[in-house]
């Protein structure tokens, strides 16, 4: 057994068993689908939520599917809504794993908005009798 007092043996990776479905790259998420617009007003913290996120597991090919919270606080930006969909959207065929795709949203929004404050948070559905969240934050 792994991790029991014994070095572990070098193995081969394991492989899912059963249909593979296909699935896309990450070059697929759209990001440049994000719009903005201006915000001057006072300090605020906005947070967008939804249950409708999916990308599929690159080692199974099975849909992972997420509730998605963001949290910010504009400096000069807000993200329009329906660009925000549509690029959660565009993960649906990619093959990502679930701490990356945090990490990319995360990411994809800094860059777009360039916030003063961000955090982005997902939690997976059950998966083998684990739930698994992932944040990053800025």
């Amino acid at each position: 057994m792994i991790g029991r007092g014994t070095a572990a043996k070098s193995r081969p990776m394991a492989t899912a068993e059963g249909l593979k479905i296909d699935f896309v790259d990450e070059t697929h998420i759209k990001t440049s689908i994000l719009e903005s617009f201006p915000y001057e007003g006072p300090k605020q913290n906005i947070v967008y939520e939804t249950e409708e996120f999916s990308a599929v597991c690159p080692f199974s090919g099975l849909p992972d599917i997420a509730y998605v919270r963001v949290e910010y606080t504009p400096a000069k930006k807000i993200v329009e809504l329906k660009s925000l969909k549509y690029y959660f959207v565009s993960f649906r065929n990619v093959g990502i794993y679930q701490e990356h795709a945090t990490a990319r949203i995360f990411e994809d929004l800094k860059k777009a908005l360039a916030p003063a404050a961000l955090s982005v948070s997902m939690t997976y559905n059950t998966r083998g009798g684990i739930d698994a969240t992932s944040t990053c934050s800025l």
